[in-house]
């Protein structure tokens, strides 16, 4: 199983989610929730595409943590 970093941010009206190793896979909702079942189905369908089109798959190199400051 492969594994994708994902970027969430909350904004006035819901939420964004993207993919930095994969560029153009984003994707917005009204809650966390739903933002991230989309990203899961958008990262599912571009890999599917590129699997069809016999392109190569990226391999993860994004990585993030949480860094606490104050």
């Amino acid at each position: 199983m492969t594994q994708y970093v994902v970027v969430y941010e909350k904004s006035e009206t819901g939420w964004s989610a993207y993919v930095p190793d994969l560029p153009g896979v984003i994707t917005t909702g009204r809650t966390k929730e739903e933002t991230q079942h989309l990203i899961r189905e958008a990262i599912e369908f571009h890999l599917e595409g590129l699997r069809e089109d016999n392109l190569p798959v990226p391999t993860p190199t994004a990585s993030a943590e949480v860094v606490s400051v104050g």
